[in-house]
């Protein structure tokens, strides 16, 4: 067992067997892995994902809570229609 994991440490086996192109199953390079998994890329995409409502949610939570008492204040006093 110890000599199983020592090959699998020292890369035995990616020496033995060399990949003809430094690729995965989805096709990509290593440096198109790290560009995907770069922290500000993450953050992007995660961004992208949101639905309306939650990107909504954010933009009116971000108020003060003075100006949200407004918003509603004046929401109250309009006559409906």
């Amino acid at each position: 067992m110890y000599e199983s994991l020592a090959r699998l440490h020292s890369n035995y086996y990616k020496h033995k067997y060399p990949r003809p192109r430094d690729t995965s199953f989805s096709g990509l390079t290593l440096e198109e892995y790290k560009l995907i998994l770069a922290t500000d890329t993450l953050g992007e995409l995660k961004d992208m994902n949101k639905g309306l409502w939650k990107k909504l949610q954010e933009k009116f939570s971000a108020r003060s809570p003075e100006e949200k008492q407004k918003a509603w204040a004046q929401s109250l006093s309009r006559p409906r229609t």
